[in-house]
């Protein structure tokens, strides 16, 4: 993924008669791409309706909250949005395409926002979070800001919750200090990803051209993970 720390993980899976098994996460494999350790400590789920639209969502730091999500049921238009002020692609986005039948997820680091529309009623997605929620700490920002122009191709009106609705736009919420910095939570040594492994920490080079008008996300930032069973 062209966001400094995000990665979109694809399973490659092993199929039988009896169906298939893949490996969906590994703590070792995120440690050795990315440098960051990842430990569960909360799984969430939520359900939601065609055409429901939640996010932008994200974690003040401290505690922050990085995020390993999954689609188990549905699909969904996945995305992601540096929201760390002072990051080289702040603003920016990643767009993944999620459903069980890929069995493609996201690993989110601390600082990157998190948004997703249903595409399909009953669409199940899973949390698996670093932290566990501490009232208070959730940021929101509007999945709607004409500014991000994130590209949902909406055909209606997307299902919201009051709170996603009323959330400021990216800039109303630089103006009013509510986001991290990239110096809060920098990727380890300020790495930038190249064929889904961390550049060596020498001088950063600049990162991939960031998606801003929808184009499919370029290749760095993807971890493959092969079934063992």
């Amino acid at each position: 993924m062209t966001v400094p720390g995000a990665y979109r993980v694809e399973p490659e899976p092993l199929s039988d008669r009896r169906g298939h098994f893949f490996e969906s996460v590994r703590a070792s494999a995120l440690l050795a791409e990315g440098g960051w350790e990842f430990t569960v400590r909360q799984v969430n789920y939520s359900v939601s309706r065609r055409n429901t639209l939640r996010g932008i969502h994200g974690t003040t730091v401290p505690p922050g909250q990085a995020k390993f999500v999954t689609c188990v049921r549905g699909a969904a238009l996945d995305i992601a949005v540096d929201l760390r002020v002072g990051s080289p692609t702040f603003g920016h986005y990643d767009v993944t395409h999620q459903s069980p039948e890929t069995g493609t997820a996201v690993y989110l680091p601390d600082g990157v926002g998190h948004a997703f529309l249903a595409l399909t009623d009953d669409t199940c997605m899973s949390y698996l979070c670093s932290q566990e929620y501490v009232p208070g700490t959730m940021i929101d920002i509007d999945a709607l800001d004409p500014d991000l122009a994130l590209p949902w191709n909406l055909k209606e009106s997307p299902i919201r919750s009051d709170k996603d609705a009323a959330a400021p736009t990216l800039a109303e919420a630089v103006a009013a200090g509510l986001l991290p910095t990239w110096e809060q939570c920098p990727p380890l040594c300020r790495c930038f990803f190249s064929r889904g492994r961390a550049r060596g920490c020498g001088p950063s080079a600049p990162p991939a051209a960031p998606g801003r008008d929808g184009a499919p996300p370029a290749p760095p930032g993807r971890a493959r993970r092969r079934g063992t069973r």
